[in-house]
């Protein structure tokens, strides 16, 4: 989002201050940039219109869940399983392709909506009536890599910013102590690594700060110093040397945004542990999450699951789950689709159900958008006997709290589930549709970077209006 300047600049306040810099903790130093007129990059901007939602959860499926066997129900798949596929081929990454496979798992309709839900999310289809199900959403992409920074970044390409570095960015936090993007890892980063969270040519202070599913959650978070003063004191000094370089060097963006995250840093030293320390929810809400559980990868997502609602709770604009690992290749399931799409569903099926009815009865979920997506889908025929490779041309997802209108299903794929064929869909609508409900304006956020005004949408996106409350 491009803002007008108003009094000094940073540069020019830094020339003017530089020499009592080290006097004054940094913490006042973000307060005062606003004072002067220039903006802390952690403090709340204000949304282009009135938003429906003012946080996001992103429950990122990696690997790319079958949309047969989760969301879009496709009768005729039974009728001709084991015969030869019937519609024309497109290359699959291994080429290596059967005959029609049906879904292992029979659909049921729930709620008032009705809306046909997988036997493989008996938790989650109790909250259906919540969700709008989109099921002809595409990808520009089929491989992993190119797959996860065009669902993260908007583009195949390595080096952009990530979405949730977008809405830090352009909302800034209501959490001044802890940051505004936080991805909750697992333990298994998605191919493209840490570059799917990555701040790309925004400033660095909006990049994803990854929280472990262990302890401690993030590395260096309890001091090493015998006192906080003396902490204090080093922090002072390594502030008051960034700021006599930018002195002499003017606007830096990694000098600058590291002032800010090493100031961020210290108060998280306090935060974190705060916030990942249970000992103030109660055994039923624990039970709910599944951290008790003996199935496997449950008790870590839904540990990530608690922390999410914690995080939003605590004004964290962008929080986004990866999946445990429950010894399979993620969601990409080549080979032995039904035990391997069955421990990942088993894995995370409480935990988001419980996390929707957390949100619900705290009234949070009103405030708070939770997306459940993985980069594309996957085949109607087999990989060989018994998988499914990528299917970019057409797969499912959905979406659910502020702003959604629940009980809904939008888009349709053919006969067999391997296309779009009603109301088809890019990941650049649902990038600009997490946005709107935000109260952002996509085609106004921008950034100037090589002479161009850069987006998250690209030149691409239209709102979902038909999904929206």
């Amino acid at each position: 989002m491009i803002r007008p300047k108003r009094g000094f600049s940073r540069r020019e306040w830094l020339r003017r201050a530089s020499c009592g810099f080290g006097a004054v903790a940094a913490t006042a130093l973000l307060d005062r940039w606003n004072a002067e007129g220039s903006e802390s990059p952690f403090e709340p901007r204000p949304p282009h219109f009135e938003p429906a939602c003012t946080n996001v959860i992103y429950l990122y499926m990696d690997g790319g869940p079958a949309q047969v066997d989760t969301w879009d129900p496709k009768p005729r798949l039974a009728k001709e399983n084991g015969k030869p596929f019937a519609l024309k081929m497109e290359r699959t990454q291994f080429n290596n392709n059967g005959n029609t496979l049906a879904s292992p798992w029979k659909f049921q309709q729930h709620g008032e909506s009705g809306t046909p839900v997988s036997a493989l999310f008996p938790n989650i289809a109790k909250h259906v009536d919540d969700l709008a199900v989109i099921r002809s959403m595409t990808s520009d992409f089929s491989e992993h890599t190119a797959g996860n920074y065009f669902l993260h970044t908007g583009s195949g390409l390595q080096g952009r910013p990530s979405m949730g570095a977008w809405f830090a960015y352009g909302l800034g936090s209501e959490c001044r102590d802890l940051p505004g993007f936080v991805v909750l890892n697992g333990g298994l980063i998605p191919p493209g690594g840490l570059d799917c969270f990555n701040s790309g040519f925004l400033p660095a202070t909006y990049q994803g700060s990854v929280f472990n599913s262990n302890d401690p959650p993030v590395a260096n978070i309890r001091r090493t110093e015998a006192s906080d003063a003396l902490q204090r004191n080093k922090l002072t000094l390594l502030n008051k040397l960034d700021a006599a370089s930018l002195e002499r060097t003017g606007h830096v963006d990694q000098l600058e945004s590291a002032i800010a995250n090493y100031e961020l840093a210290y108060r998280m030293q306090v935060a974190v542990p705060d916030l990942t320390d249970f000992k103030d929810e109660t055994e039923a809400t624990k039970e709910m999450y599944g951290l008790n559980t003996k199935s496997k990868g449950t008790p870590i997502f839904g540990r990530q699951c608690l922390l999410a609602r914690r995080l939003v709770e605590r004004g964290v604009r962008f929080v986004e789950l990866t999946c445990p690992s429950v010894g399979h290749d993620r969601w990409d399931q080549h080979a032995n689709l039904q035990k391997g799409h069955t421990d990942n569903a088993t894995c995370v099926d409480q935990p988001i159900a419980a996390l929707l009815q957390d949100l619900k009865q705290r009234g949070l979920l009103k405030h708070t958008l939770v997306v459940w997506s993985g980069e594309f889908g996957r085949t109607p025929f087999a990989q060989g006997t018994n998988g499914r490779d990528h299917n970019p041309f057409g797969f499912s997802l959905w979406m659910a709290g502020g702003g959604v209108k629940g009980g809904t299903v939008y888009g349709k794929t053919d006969e067999y589930g391997y296309k779009a064929v009603e109301n088809r869909l890019e990941i650049h609508d649902l990038h600009a549709t997490m946005l709107h409900l935000c109260g952002v304006n996509h085609e106004q956020q921008t950034f100037r970077f090589s002479g161009r005004d850069m987006r998250l949408t690209d030149v691409h996106g239209r709102v979902i209006h038909e999904v929206l409350a």
